[in-house]
């Protein structure tokens, strides 16, 4: 995988062409509600007192999704501001904020934000939390795989209960629990936390998530 990065600092990156032209900054990123990776981009323009753009920039638009910038092939590609919204599900409400429940209705934390791998891929692979005492140690931070079966409802993100036992410390930590998962080594070394939680695999229920304004 590629590096990983937190939503929440996608916040005020340039938008910027192939031809090096910044054309306007990331406003908030929205997450398909159905694929678990990034469907664009809101905008806002640059400078302390520009607002938000009726454009917005849809993944398909996207050159890659860097360190320090979202590059684009050129300002073509962005599109109107409801071609990005509109793909959203209304009813999976805001990610950031929401209380993390295992399958088996136990309690596991508060999502503090969403993990998205850079390059061209757009995928969702983790969520920063502060956990509840079911995960070891109450109000610590820590970080949880998005991988199998997730829903998001409302305020409410459920995960299988196996991914609490892959809840790790720190983002390198996070890359290689996610490559175990998808390997299907999942009980592999690490520097995962410890829990008292026992493992198990989820039950059917769609993947879903998205982020919309929190400021």
């Amino acid at each position: 995988m590629t590096v990983l990065m937190l939503a929440a600092g996608l916040t005020k990156r340039p938008v910027v062409t192939l031809g090096g032209e910044v054309v306007a900054q990331v406003k908030d990123t929205v997450f398909d509600a159905a694929g678990g990776q990034i469907t664009g981009f809101t905008l806002a323009g640059r400078g302390l007192l520009s607002g938000p753009l009726k454009q917005s920039l849809p993944w398909s638009g996207v050159h890659a999704l860097g360190p320090d910038a979202v590059m684009i092939p050129a300002v073509e590609v962005l599109q109107a501001r409801d071609a990005v919204v509109d793909r959203g599900e209304a009813d999976t409400g805001q990610v950031r904020g929401a209380r993390v429940l295992s399958d088996g209705g136990l309690e596991l934390g508060t999502v503090l934000d969403v993990v998205v791998e850079g390059g061209t891929s757009g995928r969702v692979v983790g969520f920063k939390v502060a956990t509840t005492e079911a995960m070891g140690r109450h109000e610590r931070r820590a970080f949880l795989p998005a991988y199998g079966e997730l829903a998001m409802t409302g305020d409410t993100l459920v995960i299988p209960a196996r991914l609490a036992g892959q809840a790790v410390d720190d983002l390198d930590a996070l890359t290689a629990a996610w490559e175990r998962l998808r390997t299907g080594g999942g009980t592999g070394p690490g520097t995962r936390m410890q829990t008292g939680l026992e493992t198990g695999l989820g039950t059917g229920i769609e993947t879903g998530f998205r982020k919309g304004d929190d400021r």
